[in-house]
């Protein structure tokens, strides 16, 4: 998106101030019409792939979906940005150049004053991943933080597209690993009360659609069918038996339920039948 010299973003009217540490600036917004979103297929991730138009090139949605204050580099999803509790605010100015010491080691050179390239939209949502750890539990940070992981993943992946020697490959499988721990964990608190989904309004993981808390539990099977308990083969079958059976549940509510997003139960078929295949499980 860099290299076209077409306007893909404008700087928003209204200014913002970061809670953190008062600096005042705006954010950049993507202009999503006159075709510059050509969406192409969607992955078995729930990721919208988009295809690159001849006038604007390529263009990375996820990487405007953050904001993050220019100076002390303290993020959130737009909506909660300025709702930082003030118990934190020492926490977080104080924690800026540890925040910016780890973001150069994986995306180095970017810089928030200046429109977003794809380097820094994965390095912001790295930031958001991060930040959520100053908010409550009222906010939903763990589900966040999970689909932030999954977000950086994506951008990371598109990073190594453009630069293969950079092992940004690596980079997003990290992520993904990240992801899986942070969905079944937020999942896990779900059930058990500790802390809701509820301040989540979008469950995404993408800015197309919302799939809903459906959606999450068949991204916490296929994340760990990909990415989890590798290194116990009794755990990761305990964990896939449990996923199969969640997975099974969805089928029975889908077939009657004309609100239930069709791509999601294709893909949640494939996903319960791929289970079946590693559990060495025969049809029934």
């Amino acid at each position: 998106m860099e290299e076209h010299n077409v306007k893909l973003s404008f700087w928003s009217k209204d200014d913002l101030i970061c809670p953190a540490c008062g600096t005042v600036f705006r954010r950049e917004e993507l202009l999503s019409g006159g075709g510059r979103l050509l969406a192409g297929e969607l992955t078995d991730e729930l990721h919208r792939l988009y295809e690159p138009s001849a006038k604007y090139g390529e263009v990375y949605p996820l990487a405007y979906q953050a904001t993050v204050c220019p100076e002390c580099w303290y993020a959130a999803m737009n909506k909660d940005f300025a709702l930082l509790d003030e118990d934190v605010y020492f926490d977080v100015s104080q924690s800026r150049d540890e925040r910016k010491a780890e973001v150069d080691l994986l995306f180095p050179n970017v810089d928030f004053y200046q429109n977003r390239t794809l380097m820094a939209g994965a390095a912001s949502q790295y930031l958001v991943l991060r930040c959520y750890d100053y908010f409550s539990k009222n906010f939903s940070p763990t589900i966040k933080q999970g689909i932030a992981a999954l977000r950086t993943a994506w951008l990371c992946e598109n990073l190594h597209k453009k630069m293969p020697g950079e092992h940004y490959d690596w980079v997003a499988t990290l992520f993904k690993k990240k992801a899986q721990y942070l969905y079944e964990k937020a999942i896990a608190f779900e059930q058990s009360g500790e802390e809701s989904l509820a301040a989540a309004k979008n469950l995404g993981p993408d800015t197309d659609k919302d799939y809903g808390y459906e959606g999450v539990l068949y991204l916490v099977g296929l994340l760990t069918l990909k990415y989890g308990y590798a290194n116990s083969l009794e755990q990761r079958n305990t964990s896939l038996e449990s996923i199969k059976r969640t997975i099974a549940k969805m089928f029975g509510l889908g077939k009657s339920s004309k609100n239930k997003p069709g791509p999601l139960l294709e893909l949640a078929k494939n996903l319960y039948n791929r289970i079946k295949k590693e559990l060495n499980e025969v049809d029934d």
